[in-house]
This record gives structure tokens, sequence and C-alpha cells, in this order.
């Protein structure tokens, strides 16, 4: 969803920037593609399902994760916040929070300058850049959009209480889509969708012999299942033109803090890191919304900048990558001092720099549905357990679309036992 990785359906020059100066990881993934799971790794450096919800079950959805009851002291003394502190560094956060109580920015000491999640954010943010400060600091900018777009499907099809709740509270949301969902002043509709609007994805269609799992989630809440059997191709087109215009919304915000930085002269003494918690299907599988364990939920931007240090325009299209694992390190190898939470996680420094580093070969992820591993050399490897127990292998190399498995053609049963072994020794053991 950036013009810098070749989509011409948008204009990102924000995010172009940073990748123009910096570097882009091609291979960067979500530890769990939906937002609170997401976030809580992504501020301790740990997977989502360390974590028990108030009921003891393991965090793998929103719910659970909003949930969380008692964060252990390991990691309160292990977490991004603790080691800022310790390197003294000020601490600033503004924008989206969703984590549990014992992990919002206030108990772990940032100073909240907003909670809004758009432009106010960026002002703030912006202002912030401008001022004198008499230590370094570390912010974290939390912006909300493209997220908008999941109300597209809910108010098209809302029959649920939770459906009603959430449109009524969505005002904001619901004004930012519609501006997103307006066409060019001026075009027909037939020259619309002919020479401006997306195509349709090349896998619109649901995966050939489609997991039960997948079926369960689209299933348990209407508007999914309602979005994937009557929206036309034109309306999951106007799904991924709005998607592509709010994909905008927050380019636009991301430059106004970039012109603060510039301004200021502190390009050449910031690293700017800029992430997502997770994808969105957009009209692939005919789905939309996010918690699942394909490419476009669950495979997420990765940029980092720092004038002078990071050299520019390189795209990493090898390592693999875990934003939600690799932060802590990557922060705490920038501040200079010793810091780890999952010892899974590594620091990101070596990479951005062009030092030599042994990394990883493999990379696990979580999600409501069931987890996964994907392999350096193309594949994946998924066990699915939301509606009993299945397995996948994917080929990313000759299917990057995903519009089938694997797992049970012969020349793959090699490729299968390594990376179920991986899963079952490394990632997820005891799974």
């Amino acid at each position: 969803m950036m013009s810098c990785a070749g989509n011409e359906y948008l204009e990102t020059p924000a995010m172009d920037y940073i990748a123009e100066n910096g570097i882009r990881f091609t291979k960067a993934y979500t530890t769990n593609p939906v937002c609170t799971p997401a976030r809580i790794s992504m501020m301790t450096g740990r997977f989502p399902s360390y974590f028990k919800d108030k009921n003891g079950e393991t965090v793998r959805e929103n719910w659970g994760a909003s949930r969380v009851k008692d964060i252990p002291q390991e990691v309160l003394t292990t977490n991004i916040a603790h080691f800022a502190k310790e390197a003294g560094y000020e601490l600033i956060f503004g924008g989206k929070e969703h984590l549990p109580e014992g992990l919002l920015p206030d108990s772990l000491g940032f100073t909240y300058i907003s909670d809004n999640e758009r432009g106010v954010l960026a002002n703030e943010v912006a202002n912030v850049i401008r001022k004198q400060h008499d230590k370094p600091y570390i912010m974290i900018v939390s912006l909300i959009n493209p997220h908008d777009i999941c109300y597209m499907a809910i108010r098209d099809f809302a029959e649920s209480p939770l459906d009603s709740i959430l449109l009524a509270k969505g005002q904001t949301e619901l004004s930012e889509l519609d501006r997103a969902l307006k066409t060019p002043e001026g075009v027909c509709e037939e020259d619309f969708f002919a020479n401006y609007c997306p195509p349709l994805p090349p896998n619109l269609e649901a995966q050939k012999d489609e997991p039960e799992a997948i079926r369960k989630l689209v299933g348990n809440r209407t508007f999914r299942k309602n979005a994937r059997v009557k929206y036309s191709d034109k309306q999951w087109r106007m799904h991924r033109w709005a998607y592509a215009r709010l994909t905008e919304v927050v380019d636009r915000e991301i430059q106004e803090i970039l012109d603060a930085l510039k301004e200021t002269g502190g390009e050449e003494n910031t690293l700017v890191m800029l992430s997502s918690d997770h994808g969105d299907m957009d009209g692939s599988h005919r789905m939309e919304h996010k918690s699942t364990l394909y490419q476009e939920a669950a495979n997420v931007p990765f940029l980092a900048m720092w004038k002078g240090k990071i050299e520019g325009g390189q795209i990493d299209q090898s390592h693999l990558v875990s934003n939600g694992l690799d932060f802590l390190p990557t922060l705490c190898d920038y501040m200079n001092i010793e810091g780890s939470a999952d010892l899974r996680g590594m620091s990101l420094k070596p990479l951005m720099e062009g030092a030599s580093s042994e990394w990883r070969k493999t990379l696990g992820v979580e999600s409501e549905v069931g987890k996964m591993v994907v392999s350096e050399d193309g594949y994946k490897y998924l066990r699915y357990d939301f509606a009993g127990p299945e397995e996948q292998l994917l080929d990313l190399n000759i299917d990057p679309y995903e519009t089938e498995q694997f797992a049970n053609l012969n020349e793959y049963q090699d490729k299968l036992r390594e990376l179920r072994e991986v899963y079952e020794t490394y990632w997820f053991p005891g799974d």
C-alpha cells in the first residue's frame, strides 16, 4: 500500500521519502494481524500468547488482549518504556492505544501528548519536534488510518447490536470513509472504473480447499459473510479505492511530522521507524478486515531512516523481520544499552547499517485462527485450530497470491516435515 512498493493506485510521498532515504524491508510481519495483540508485542517485545486474559486464556484476539488482567513483573522491567527510561530518554506517546490497562502509555511512564489519532496528532507531534529538549526522547506516534476502511462493510451490512454500537460511536470514522469513497469530480463512472479505480485483486476468489478456520472466521461476523457473498465486483473495487485514499490520508499526516523534523535539522540525529500492526484483506479471497495469516493481513510495511547512518534507497527482500519481536532489541541497540525480552527478537541495526549479521531463517506468526512459520525461501507452514486441526503448506515462489496449498503433494513432503519441526521445536513448542 505504498507507491515506493510499486502500487500504482495511490501516492505516498512521505513514506516514499523514508524509503528513499533509508531502508525498506519487504519480508516484515506482525506477530498477530489484529490491533491489540500486535500492539502488546510492539511495546513488550513478546508474542501476544505470552499473556493471559482475565479468564486465564492465551491472548490471540482483541477481546482477550484488551482484558489482560495482570502484567508480570518481568514484563514491567523489560519493555520499551523501561529500557528507554533506563537509558535516560524522555518518553512521549500520542494517538491510538489499544493496549490493556497495565501497558497503557501513562502506566509505563510516557507523557501523553494527544488522544487524537489523526491530523491533530500529527500537528501536536510536529510541535513537540520543534521544541527544545533537555535530553533525548523516544516518541511513539500512533496514527489510525487507513483503519477507517473497516467501517465500510460494517455499515453496508450492519445487523448485530455490536455493529450498531460501532456505527454510533464511529461518526468521525464514517465521515473520513465517505470522503475516501468520493470519486474524482468531472469523471464519469465508465472512465473512473477504466482509468482510476484499482482493479480487482488477482486472488479475488477464495483459496482452493480453503481452510474451515477461514470460513468460520468470516461467518462469525455477519457483515464479513455478507460482504463476501453480496459485494459486486464494483463494490470490491470501491473498497480498494477507499483503502488507497485512506492510506494517502495517513501519508499526509506523516508528511507533516517529517517536515518538522527536516525544518529543525533533526534528520541527522533521529532514527525514524515506520510500521503497522496489521493489514487489510482488501478484497483478496473475497474478504475485508484482518486477523488472517494471508500476506495481505500479516505482511506489514517496515521502513527506517537515519540520514548519515542508514544508507538511502535500500530494499531488503531477504531478511525476515518481526516488528513485534524486533522493535525492542533494535531500539535498545540504538540507545546503547543491553535490553531484551523474547530472545528470538533481533536488533535490526546491523541490517539497517550494512553490517554483516547472522539472521533467522524462519519466523513465527500467531493469529486468532492459528499460527504459522514463514521461511526465508518463500514457504509458509500453517497450522489452523479455529475450527479443528488443519495443516497447510504454501509456496509463495510459484503462488504468491496464496490461491492453493501444497501440503498433500509428494514433492513438498520434505519441506513440510522441515517446517513442521521448526514450528514444534522453536517457534511454538508444545502447541
